[in-house]
């Protein structure tokens, strides 16, 4: 058995191999009639990738609070009409054998935009249903409207947002909730130095910006059910000079796990404008690394990896536990199906029964892109 198909268990969730669906923003949720609610692009999207063979599908962001969206047509879990949504969409992950997975999140000061395809981009007017922002410190994201710094009361609602959405989560049936804490949103807004101007116990040096996050995740932990996982998703590095970076990133990672966390999906970037990153395949992966070697916890690997062989390696190499995928799997959601091929491992991952007739070997099935 290859070692990118082999199950891994992590606190009472055994997963059946380490090739995961990674967060995607879908931008699909209609803002007037039901705002934040998953309809049936969502449950199609989502379904696919399940039938596909991942072994964890890992939902898009779903914003905490209304405000925390990143444009009007994000989904959410701030109320139980999106529970019972989430929850049509994780019994048909269920019944494809997967786990499914819901990323929670609040955008910050990187909220109220417009989804990327529409014609005009930036900050959502108010008058076409934007809303005014919230950030550690009044810092713009490059031209996006300016936010207002959160106080002592709004940080204790986005903590108690968080713990609210997990309990919901929960219920809607979920097997993993994943923290959003990179991307340049409101944690990962915390954690750098070039969003949080602040100079209170939430500002300064590591311990003050990292105080939120831990916050958040201490909440979460506690209602959380202690057999299902706490993931992380953070940006090992600004790639910004005198932002985050990963040396600070394998310190939280320790402190993470050191508050109940059980895996760190290591991405990076998205936090200010003036980033340079050296994107190229598995460009995130060495950083990720560094993470599962230093800080000594399991460790989720994404970013540009593209191929069965490639994704063996990052594991075989120890680098990581598990890789996510995100554009791969948007061209090709059989990815799973035909790594299994490509690494002579076809019994590791499920065929529907409705497509067994596809692994007959008069049938070419050629590895993924």
């Amino acid at each position: 058995m290859s070692r990118l198909l082999e199950p891994l268990t992590l606190r009472g969730t055994t997963f059946a191999h380490r090739i995961w669906v990674s967060p995607m923003c879908q931008y699909s949720c209609d803002p007037v009639a039901a705002p934040g609610v998953p309809g049936d692009w969502h449950l199609v999207h989502y379904g696919s990738l399940a039938v596909g063979g991942a072994a964890l599908v890992l939902t898009e962001a779903a914003a905490v609070l209304p405000e925390g969206r990143i444009s009007p047509h994000d989904a959410g879990l701030w109320d139980e009409d999106q529970e019972r949504a989430w929850a049509r969409v994780v019994t048909f992950v269920h019944s494809r054998g997967a786990a499914a997975g819901v990323q929670l999140a609040h955008a910050g000061r990187k909220a109220a935009t417009h989804r990327p395809w529409h014609p005009v981009q930036g900050s959502v007017p108010p008058e076409e249903g934007g809303w005014p922002t919230v950030a550690p410190s009044a810092i713009a994201h490059g031209d996006l409207a300016v936010p207002t710094a959160l106080d002592a009361d709004g940080i204790a609602r986005v903590v108690a947002a968080f713990a609210d959405a997990a309990r919901r989560a929960d219920r809607a049936g979920f097997d993993v909730v994943e923290l959003h804490a990179a991307h340049g949103y409101l944690l990962h807004q915390f954690l750098s130095p070039l969003s949080n101007a602040r100079t209170d116990g939430y500002g300064g040096g590591f311990a003050g910006r990292s105080r939120l996050l831990l916050e958040v995740l201490d909440a979460v932990r506690a209602v959380w059910p202690d057999g299902k996982p706490v993931f992380v998703r953070i940006s090992t590095s600004d790639w910004a000079g005198g932002g985050w970076d990963v040396d600070e990133s394998v310190e939280l990672a320790r402190r993470l796990a050191e508050h109940g966390a059980d895996l760190v999906d290591a991405s990076s970037g998205g936090n200010v404008p003036q980033q340079r990153i050296p994107v190229g395949p598995g460009y995130q992966v060495p950083n990720a690394g560094r993470l599962k070697r230093e800080a000594g916890v399991p460790v989720g690997a994404v970013g540009l990896i593209l191929d069965p062989l490639q994704a063996e390696q990052v594991l075989v190499s120890g680098d990581a536990d598990a890789v996510l995928l995100a554009r791969p799997l948007l061209a090709d959601p059989r990815w799973p199906q035909r790594a299994a091929v490509a690494l002579h491992d076809t019994g590791a991952v499920a065929w529907p029964a409705q497509y067994v007739r596809a692994t007959r070997e008069d049938v070419p099935l050629a590895a993924p892109r």
